[in-house]
């Protein structure tokens, strides 16, 4: 903000607008100035603690003594600590460092993972093969570390039916997944049925499906014949025992 003086001076206001790619660039160079490294000639410190090639401690040395060491040793001095009292640098070759740096990044960034919520829907009527389908599709996201929110869908009528049954349906389901979890959020209503949400079981992998449901499972790879009438009468799908 800039004030004239005067008798009858009024505050004038400067806005001044950053453009988004001029945030990006500044916080690109904030984040470049953070993970950039000095060696040789560029380290700042008047005294630094070394080490060696070997892991040897030369103590605390200047940095003229210390550069001489390198250079005797015809390696690079990297400033490998900078915010310690002295800072550490270590003697070495700044090739071999980067890449060290390079792949230890690389595996920090495999080891992370990010944790989502999966969810998957089943329903009264769902097939025999939908429902295998489906529940190994639920261990592999538990087996990856994911959460999985399975719900089982009403409408109409099913909305009606008896809590301990539909419950009961939901867990046969359950029952069906071929791994070991946890359950994370116990059965309860939902707006749309019920729902459940489970979680991986540490070290726990996910099992093979039964040889006996291979071939359902192999059905769904062949096309399916149409159907004339996809509706089923509640008492044969009751009969059946499907979802």
């Amino acid at each position: 903000m800039a004030l004239r003086i005067g008798s009858h001076s009024t505050p004038t206001l400067k806005f001044y607008f950053l453009s988004p790619t001029t945030l990006q660039n500044q916080q690109k160079d904030s984040y470049t100035q953070k993970v950039k490294t000095r060696i040789n000639q560029a380290i700042k410190a008047k005294e630094l603690r070394v080490v060696g090639p070997e892991g040897e401690n030369f103590g605390v040395l200047s940095v003229a003594d210390a550069l001489k060491k390198a250079d005797e040793l015809n390696l690079d001095l990297i400033e490998i600590s900078p915010n310690a009292n002295p800072p550490v640098a270590k003697i070495m070759d700044y090739g071999k460092f980067r890449y060290d740096t390079g792949r230890k990044a690389s595996e920090m960034k495999a080891k992370s993972h990010v944790t989502e919520t999966k969810s998957v829907q089943v329903k009264i009527g769902t097939g025999e093969n939908d429902q295998l389908l489906k529940a190994s599709r639920v261990a592999e996201w538990l087996e990856e570390g994911h959460r999985v929110k399975v719900d089982l869908f009403l409408w109409g009528r099913y909305k009606y039916m008896d809590a301990a049954f539909l419950k009961e349906r939901l867990e046969r389901f359950l029952k069906i997944i071929p791994t070991e979890y946890k359950v994370a959020d116990e059965m309860k209503k939902s707006p749309k049925g019920y729902t459940t949400t489970l979680e991986r079981m540490p070290g726990t992998k996910v099992q093979k499906l039964k040889d006996a449901a291979k071939p359902v499972i192999e059905e769904k790879k062949a096309p399916a014949a149409p159907q004339k009438n996809k509706k089923k009468d509640l008492d044969t799908l009751l009969e059946a025992g499907l979802i």
